[in-house]
């Protein structure tokens, strides 16, 4: 209690990182509930991964004088820049592809992921920048977070939230039963292409912040944890966003006061409670096995 009172305080010296922490923790499982819900999960493990591509491409187009020369500043512009291009460009490519049913959305997926690892790599290894705080954002290094990276990722992930609160029901209705959306003539190219591009800005700048490991981990983990225990819909997302926000919340508390990595923290924490909650879920339908066994007196 004594940690949580002292990283809580006004003055602490890592408070932006908290606040990091608990958005990412907020808005990625919101997000994730609806990669679940069309059976992307993969999609959640290779978005990141390209984010970190475009990132390691603005910044090689930089040290190449095919973008203009920017301040140290402005890196973190460069590198939204990057990310959230060509995050946007994957998924819109992703989603005319699975319109007109062609290939295998696994294949494409997995292809994309080792893909968007190698560029990566072979941008940073000849990229004079990449010693220059590009590896440590690319690990995700929740520790000193400028105000300006706070105020983007406030900012971005607001809308994200809001956008998911307002059109819920239509998000919904096209990722769980898509024929009933076509027969009561929804745009359901439209809601799709603009549940992908929130999908988008979220992971461009979840990575930016945490890492492509944090994300992926807050993408799916809390998501799954709630599709074992939620009985509506409702209940899923709202669930899932509770297990981000304690998870990181408690993530932080856990790493600060026995010295380890956030990140790392909090995925292995919500891997804990994934499997608590896979083992009570398992209780729980024995039980209700067993009582529906039992005669009636």
């Amino acid at each position: 209690m004594e940690t949580l009172r002292e990283i809580l305080a006004p003055d602490f010296l890592l408070r932006n990182s908290v606040y990091i922490s608990l958005l990412v923790g907020l808005t990625c499982p919101l997000v994730g509930v609806y990669l679940v819900l069309r059976r992307l999960v993969f999609l959640g493990v290779a978005l990141p991964q390209v984010s970190s591509c475009g990132i390691a491409a603005a910044f090689a187009l930089h040290a190449w004088h095919i973008i203009p020369h920017v301040e140290e500043s402005s890196e973190g512009l460069l590198a939204f820049a990057g990310s959230t291009t060509l995050t946007l460009a994957t998924i819109l490519v992703f989603a005319v592809m699975e319109r007109r049913g062609r290939g295998l959305v696994e294949g494409r997926i997995g292809a994309a992921y080792v893909l968007a690892g190698a560029w990566s790599i072979l941008l940073l290894v000849k990229n004079p920048f990449g010693e220059h705080g590009l590896l440590d954002r690319l690990k995700g290094e929740i520790i000193a977070v400028p105000n300006a990276d706070l105020a983007l990722t406030a900012g971005t992930f607001g809308v994200v939230v809001v956008a998911l609160f307002l059109f819920h029901k239509e998000f919904m209705l096209v990722s769980f039963d898509r024929d009933m959306a076509v027969s009561l003539k929804k745009n359901v190219l439209g809601w799709d292409a603009l549940l992908f591009v929130l999908i988008g800005l979220t992971v461009s700048v979840s990575v930016l912040s945490v890492g492509p490991m944090v994300t992926f981990g807050f993408l799916l983990l809390p998501a799954l944890i709630a599709h074992l225990l939620a009985n509506t819909m409702r209940q899923f997302a709202v669930l899932a966003a509770m297990v981000g926000v304690a998870s990181a919340l408690a993530g932080f508390c856990i790493a600060y006061r026995w010295d380890l990595p956030v990140g790392p923290t909090d995925v292995a924490l919500l891997g804990f409670l994934y499997g608590a909650a896979f083992v009570l879920k398992k209780a729980l339908s024995r039980r209700s096995a067993g009582a529906a066994d039992v005669p009636a007196v």
